[in-house]
């Protein structure tokens, strides 16, 4: 639910490469082939059996439970924050143009090795969009839809029989 998820916290090594863009007129979009840095992950997820991952999370739920409450929230529900998540990144708009970025302009002496992780969207709309769901539309418009079928199919098993609470 951020605006910004530093690369340290995600829970696999970023995609290889840099984050592709290209002109098109007087315009940088994300370029097309961005999308196959993220490939390979999303043929692993597509490889995932989710009644299987369902249902360790069903075991597995009373100690993510007990977690969440000890990071300080004692009077909510894992679950609901996992559907949450789940619905907010199923939500991301669907985008079918190459979306427009530029690069934020960087005052001072020090300039970042990579500026490329710097890109921001033209459409302030999808600019304010939280942090997944921007990663969602980076990872391109073939693999978004892929992923969130995925997502949707989560979701959907999850609510068929959701941890007791």
């Amino acid at each position: 639910g951020r605006s910004h998820a530093p690369s340290r916290l995600w829970p696999m090594k970023p995609a290889e490469g840099r984050f592709l863009t290209e002109k098109q007129g007087d315009a940088e979009v994300i370029s097309a082939d961005n999308g196959l840095r993220y490939t390979p992950y999303v043929l692993l997820i597509e490889t995932v059996d989710l009644r299987q991952v369902v249902a360790a999370y069903r075991k597995l739920y009373p100690q993510l439970q007990k977690a969440y409450e000890e990071l300080g929230y004692p009077r909510r529900y894992f679950n609901d924050r996992v559907v949450e998540v789940l619905d907010l990144l199923i939500a991301t708009p669907d985008i079918d143009a190459a979306a427009r970025v530029h690069l934020p302009a960087i005052n001072g002496p020090l300039q970042p090795q990579r500026p490329w992780v710097l890109y921001e969207f033209e459409d302030p709309a999808m600019q304010s969009l939280v942090a997944g769901q921007k990663i969602l539309l980076r990872t391109g418009p073939v693999n978004e839809r892929r992923l969130k079928a995925k997502l949707a199919e989560l979701r959907r098993l999850l609510a068929t029989g959701a941890p007791k609470q």
